[in-house]
This record gives structure tokens, sequence and C-alpha cells, in this order.
């Protein structure tokens, strides 16, 4: 399954089930790794009315939702051409299929510390990736990123953009991160490296396998990890818990570089795109 065939024509499912992993490993000033199982879902944003079910829709009650509150503008509007705009204004020629990989809520309830937009073009050619953001705080940002001329974006491409967003208290807000995204048979992987000038700090990749999004498999993951949404806010804290007792620099909710005046805020966002 290629990432044509996977998610840009309109004969595939409107939804996956994703299952799989994501590891974390920190390689300065200590190094620190976890990995943790998980389950997500990816669907496609223009057929999300195909997927209302008994236990699954869009801003309704169900066991396994999606919330239209929780992504782009947080304001409740339509998603879909939310996200056209913001490719139009960046000049991304990505008018095909747009997926939004995410984990959904349970029973009402999800934190999702990033969810990805995979952007294609009408021949299926994926042309960006939006990294939706959140951190613990409450607050939330968006990175737009595409190949160079917004070339079409394949497994050796690597995305890069500045960090202007404070996520965990244990980094400042400094460096620039790097992206790659892969496809092989029904494989998702995302892999994100985190440098400050040429040193590696962070690494994380989340690799997932895609099956069919059927009430009996989303069930048997449900079972499988009944809180799932509610984990990664318990497992975000114990891992801060365990870097606080390694002595690693604690930053909070205010780190050194979001004191920084205006011009230089301004000047560390020229590639950012807010929501």
């Amino acid at each position: 399954m290629s990432t044509k065939d996977a998610m840009a024509g309109a004969s595939t499912p409107p939804a996956w089930l994703l299952r799989g992993r994501v590891t974390h490993e920190r390689l300065h000033p200590v190094r620190h790794a976890f990995t943790y199982s998980m389950f997500q879902i990816a669907c496609d944003v223009g057929r999300l009315d195909a997927l209302r079910s008994r236990w699954f829709a869009l801003d309704e009650r169900r066991p396994l939702a999606l919330r239209s509150h929780d992504y782009g503008p947080r304001d409740g509007s339509a998603l879909a051409p939310w996200m056209r705009a913001r490719l139009a204004e960046a000049g991304i020629p990505a008018d095909g299929t747009l997926w939004l990989q995410t984990i959904p809520r349970m029973a009402g309830y999800a934190f999702n510390p990033v969810s990805f937009w995979y952007c294609h073009d009408r021949q299926g050619n994926l042309r960006a990736l939006y990294a939706d953001v959140r951190n613990t705080f409450g607050q939330h940002h968006g990175y737009l990123l595409s190949a160079d001329g917004h070339a079409a974006i394949c497994g050796d491409t690597r995305l890069f953009c500045r960090k202007v967003f404070h996520v965990s208290p244990f980094c400042d807000v400094q460096g620039e991160y790097e992206f790659r995204v892969r496809r092989k048979g029904a494989m998702w992987s995302v892999a994100i490296d985190y440098r400050v000038g040429t040193e590696l700090l962070l690494r994380t990749a989340i690799a997932m396998r895609a099956e069919p999004f059927t009430g009996r498999r989303v069930l048997r993951a449900v079972l499988s990890q009944p809180l799932n949404a509610l984990n990664v806010v318990i497992r975000i804290h114990w891992q801060a818990l365990r870097l606080w007792l390694k002595r690693v620099p604690f930053h909070g909710k205010t780190p050194p570089t979001l004191r920084a005046t205006a011009p230089e805020r301004a000047a560390c966002a020229d590639r950012e795109i807010r929501p």
C-alpha cells in the first residue's frame, strides 16, 4: 500500500485504525528513553460523515469520537475549508485529499501531543504535512511543512521547521525540528528529530500499522488499551518526574526564550504558520 494507494484515492476506506508504538529518546543533557503502545485513527477529513455509526461520529456523543474543536482553528468550524485556506496562503499545491492522524476521544476525553494532517494533490502525491501540536499548559500551535519548492514528499524527504512553541518544560524554545514521513505497505511512520545547532537533543518515532476501521477491530483495540487517551497524560507526567529526578533543568511554563522581546520572537517565527 503506497502513499497514493493508502490515502489519496476516493476508492479507499474513509478511515483506518492505526495500532503501534511511540518511541522517545533524549540524548542530552542525560540519556532518557521510553516506548509506549497506543492506537490512533486516520480519517479522510472530506468523508467524516461516512464514518458516523453507533460507536463513532464527529461532534456527537459516542464511545469513540472526534471533536472539531480539538483541531485547526479550535472554534468548531469545518476543518477541511480551514486547511485549504492555510495551504493556499502558503502556495502549496495540495488540492487533493486531506487525512488526519490522531488519538480519538474515548468516553469524551482525549489528549493529543501532536496530530498529523497529510495534504495531497489531485494526483495523490503528498505535498504538505501539518503538525498540530498541543502542550500540557492548554496551548496549541501548528507547523505547516513542505519540501523545497513544494515538491512531492517521499520517504527520504526531510522537512524542517524552526521551533517556536513551548512543549516540554525540560526544553527551551530554540533549535529546529526535522520530520520524515514514510509509508511501506500498511506501515505509517513519522520520525521527528530535535536539534539545537548541530547537537541532536531528542528523537521521536511514531510507528503504526493500518487496519480496517471496523467495530470489531476498534473494540479489540479499546479492550487492549482501555485508558489509551488518559494514559498519554499520565505517561507525560511520569516521564517528567523521572527527568526531574535526573536533575534535568526545568523551565516551567515560560522558558527563557519566551521572555524575549517581540522583535526577537518574530525573528524566530519565519517558518511558522499559526492556526
